[in-house]
C-alpha cells in the first residue's frame, strides 16, 4: 500500500493506541499499527479473554463481563485502560464508541487522543437532520424532504405531499435500518409512523422522525474521504453498497459500476463538501443515494464518522492505507496525499461473513469454531478475520466473523475471484452465510451489474438451502471412520479386515431430506503414510422419486478431518468435523457446507416430544418466560423469549397441552436446546 508520508510536521507523539473494539477490526487495526511500529493495547470482555485481537496485541486490558453495555461500551473502563497502559491515543474501529461524541469529548478531557473526528462533528453528523442542514449550506444535494427538529406525526402528515410518495420514514438519531419504514401511500402513512417513533425510542432513545422521498430503483453509494488538521480535504473514491439485506451491506466493491468519470468526480468533491461542513478531520465516509435510471443524479444521505466495515476495497483499488492515514492525521501530519495522486486501478469485491442461517430467516446462529482455513493468498485475495479454530460465537455481539476481499483487474475477474475464495473457505461448527453469498454472486443481475437496494432482498426470499451434494455425503460418512494409522485403520467396532470387502451404512438428513449411504469398501491401502479406502457407494434419497446414486469412489485422508475424493477421474477435498456429543456431521468442499444429522428411529416418547418441543434456534440469552411451568397452554401461546445478537425471538408452544419450562430468565442458551415441552394429557 502507499505509505508516502513526506512534509511531516507532527503536533502529537502517538507511540502507544488502545483499540477500542473487538473481533476483525481489532486485528486489522493492530496490524498496520505493528507495520507503523506503534505498540498496541487491547480491549476484551471476559467472552474475548482468548480472542484473536488479544493475542494480536502487545498488551491487553480486561473490560468486564460479556455484556457489551459493562465492558466495550463502558467509556470509563476504556479511558482507565489507556492510563493504565500509558496509551497516547484510542482508536475505536467501528461500532461501539466510534461515534459517540461523549467518548470523543472524554478522552480529550483526559488528554488522550482520539484517533477520529471532532466531537463536535460526530454530534452533527450523527443526527440526521442538523446533518441534512449542514450539507446544504455547502450546497451538497440532499433527497427532498420534510426535516426540522421536533415534527409531530401530523405535521409529517401535512408535508408529506409536498415530499412527494413513496416516502421513506427516518429516525434522525441511529442507523442500521431500524425505525425506517417505507410508506407507498397517504393511507399508510399514520400506523408507519406511530411503529417508527416506538422503534426508534426503543433502538436510540430519540423518536425524532424525519421524511424524505423514496427515490425509486435506488443504488447505494459511498466515497471516502480523508481530511487533515490543515483544510485539505481528498477523496478515494466510491463504493457501491447497493447489495444489503434489510439495510445491512453483504457485499461491497469498489469501483461502482454505475458511475463514469465525470459524475465520480462530481459525488466525490461533493463529499468532500460535506466534510468541510463539519470541520472533519480524519477518514470519514459520506454516504449517497443515486436512482439507478438518472446515475448522474446523486443525493446525500448521511455520513459516517468512522472507518467503514468496506474499508479494504478501497485499500485495494487505490493503494492507500486508510489505518495508516488515520493515525497520522491524529498526530497532526498533513495528507502527503492530493487528489491527483488518487487512482483507482482495477475492481476489488467484498463479502461479508456472519455467523447466521439464511436457510432459517437469517436467524442467528453460534456455536464453537471446530475448523477454520481460508483460501490462500497470492496479492488478489485479502481476509480480515476475527475468529479462529476454537473460537466461541456467541449471542453479546454483532454475527459478522471476517471479510472475504478479492482484487480483479476488472469487475467480472474480481467477482470470480470472491467466488473461488469463498469456495475454498472452510468454517464448519458455525453456519454461516458463506454458501448464501456464492448463491448471490451467481445471481445474473449481480453479474452484470444491474443492482438496486431492494435486489439483495428479492434474492434471499427465492434462496432455499441446496440438497447436500453427494460427494459431501460420501466423505461425511467414510470421514467418519477411523483412517489414522495404516497398520489399524479401522476400529474394533467396525469389524474390517484388510483386503474384505466391509459394509458401511450411515443414515443421513439435512434440512428435512433423508439419505441412505450405504459403502462397501472393497480394500484397503495399508502401509502408506495416510489412510486409503476404496469403495462402491450407493445412496438412496429417502421419501423422494429420485434414483439411487451409486459410484465407485476412493477416499485419501490428508490429515485428519480432511481428505481428498477422487471420483469418476477427479479429486477433490473435503473437510469432515463430527461432533461426538450429537453425532451430527459437518463437511465442506468446494461446492458447499453442510450440516448432516444421524437419523436415529424414534421410540413413542420420543416423538411426542418431538412434537410438543420447544427448541431455541439460535444460541442466546432468555430475556422472558411468559409461560408457567404446570400451566394449561394453546398452540402459539408465547412460552420464551431468547436474545440473540440484539434481536428478539419469541417462541410459542407447538400444540395444545400442559407447558414444562425448562429454562429461566437470564440463561444462556444453546441452538436446539429444549427450552420448553407442552404434553398432551394422557
Amino acid at each position: 500500500m502507499n505509505t508516502a508520508h513526506t512534509n511531516i510536521t507532527r503536533t502529537r507523539n502517538i507511540r502507544k493506541v488502545l483499540v477500542a473494539n473487538r473481533g476483525e477490526i481489532a486485528c486489522r487495526v493492530i496490524s498496520t499499527l505493528h507495520d507503523m511500529g506503534i505498540k498496541s493495547v487491547a480491549v476484551y470482555s471476559d467472552a474475548d479473554a482468548e480472542a484473536p485481537h488479544v493475542k494480536a496485541a502487545d498488551e491487553a486490558v480486561r473490560l468486564g463481563p460479556a455484556a457489551a453495555t459493562q465492558s466495550y461500551l463502558r467509556i470509563d473502563a476504556v479511558i482507565e485502560a489507556a492510563r493504565l497502559t500509558g496509551a497516547d491515543a484510542v482508536h475505536p474501529g467501528y461500532g461501539f464508541l466510534s461515534e459517540n461524541q461523549q467518548f470523543a469529548t472524554a478522552l480529550a478531557d483526559a488528554g488522550i487522543v482520539f484517533i477520529g473526528p471532532p466531537a463536535s462533528a460526530i454530534a452533527t453528523m450523527g443526527d440526521k437532520i442538523t446533518a441534512r442542514a449542514a450539507v446544504t449550506a455547502r450546497d451538497v444535494p440532499v433527497v427532498p424532504g420534510i426535516s426540522r427538529p421536533g415534527l409531530t406525526d401530523q405535521e409529517l402528515i401535512d408535508g408529506s405531499e409536498g415530499v412527494g410518495f413513496p416516502v421513506l420514514i427516518k429516525p434522525s438519531a441511529g442507523g442500521g435500518g431500524k425505525g425506517m419504514h417505507r410508506v407507498e401511500d397517504p393511507s399508510g402513512l399514520p400506523e408507519a409512523l406511530a411503529t417508527a417513533r416506538r422503534e426508534a425510542a426503543s433502538a436510540f432513545g430519540d423518536d425524532t422522525l424525519f421524511l424524505e422521498h423514496f427515490v425509486l430503483t435506488p443504488r447505494h453509494i459511498e466515497v471516502q474521504v480523508l481530511a487533515d488538521e490543515h483544510g485539505n480535504v481528498i477523496h478515494l473514491g466510491e463504493r457501491e453498497c447497493s447489495l444489503q439485506r434489510r439495510h445491512q451491506k453483504v457485499i461491497e466493491e469498489a469501483p461502482s459500476a454505475l458511475l463514469d468519470e465525470a459524475t465520480r468526480a462530481r459525488i466525490g468533491a461533493a463529499a468532500c463538501d460535506a466534510a468541510r461542513s463539519v470541520g472533519y478531520t480524519g477518514a470519514g465516509t459520506v454516504e449517497f443515494i443515486v436512482s439507478a435510471t438518472k446515475p448522474d443524479e446523486f443525493f446525500f444521505m448521511e455520513m459516517n464518522t468512522r472507518l467503514q466495515v468496506e474499508h479494504p476495497v478501497t485499500e485495494m483499488v487505490t493503494g492507500v492505507d486508510l489505518v495508516e492515514q488515520q493515525v497520522r492525521i491524529a498526530r497532526g501530519e498533513k495528507l502527503s496525499l492530493t487528489q491527483d495522486d488518487i487512482v483507482l486501478t482495477g475492481h476489488a469485491v467484498e463479502a461479508r461473513v456472519y455467523a447466521e442461517d439464511p436457510a432459517q430467516g437469517f436467524l442467528p446462529t453460534g456455536g464453537t469454531v471446530a475448523r477454520l482455513s481460508w483460501p490462500r493468498s497470492a496479492g488478489s485475495v485479502r481476509i480480515d478475520s476475527g475468529i479462529a479454530a476454537g473460537s466461541v460465537i456467541g449471542s453479546d455481539y454483532d454475527p459478522m466473523l471476517a471479510k472475504v476481499i478479492t482484487y480483479g483487474a476488472d469487475r467480472a475477474e474480481a467477482l470470480d475471484r470472491l467466488d473461488e475464495a469463498l469456495a475454498e473457505t472452510r468454517l464448519l461448527g458455525v453456519v454461516s452465510n458463506i454458501d448464501f453469498c456464492r448463491h448471490v454472486l451467481a445471481d445474473q443481475h449481480v453479474r452484470d451489474g444491474v443492482l438496486d437496494t431492494e435486489l439483495l432482498d428479492r434474492i434471499a426470499a427465492d434462496y432455499a438451502a441446496p440438497a447436500a451434494d453427494p460427494r459431501a455425503l460420501v466423505a461425511a460418512t467414510l470421514g467418519a471412520l477411523d483412517l489414522g494409522d495404516p497398520d489399524d485403520l479401522w476400529s474394533s467396532a467396525l469389524a474390517f479386515r484388510v483386503g474384505a470387502p466391509s459394509p458401511v451404512i450411515a443414515r443421513l438428513s439435512e434440512a428435512g431430506r433423508v439419505y441412505t449411504v450405504s459403502a462397501e469398501v472393497a480394500r484397503a491401502h495399508a502401509g502408506s503414510q495416510h489412510g486409503v479406502v476404496d469403495a462402491a457407494v450407493t445412496i438412496d434419497f429417502v421419501d423422494t422419486d429420485r434414483d439411487p446414486w451409486q459410484a465407485d469412489v476412493r477416499l485419501r485422508q490428508v490429515r485428519p478431518g480432511v481428505f481428498d475424493l477422487v471420483f469418476d477421474g477427479r479429486s477433490r477435498r473435503w473437510e469432515v468435523v463430527v461432533d461426538e456429543r450429537t453425532g451430527r456431521r459437518w463437511v465442506s468442499g468446494q461446492p458447499g457446507t453442510w450440516i448432516l444429522e444421524t437419523v436415529r428411529a424414534l421410540s413413542e416418547h420420543d416423538e411426542g416430544a418431538a412434537a410438543g418441543g420447544v427448541m431455541s434456534p439460535m444460541p442466546g440469552t432468555v430475556v422472558a418466560v411468559p409461560g408457567v411451568d404446570g400451566d394449561e397452554v394453546a398452540a402459539g401461546d408465547a412460552l420464551v423469549v431468547v436474545e440473540a445478537m440484539k434481536m428478539e425471538h419469541t417462541l410459542r408452544a407447538p400444540i395444545d397441552g400442559i407447558a414444562s419450562i425448562k429454562v429461566r430468565v437470564g440463561d444462556k442458551v444453546d441452538a436446539q436446546q429444549l427450552l420448553a415441552l407442552v404434553q398432551q394429557p394422557d
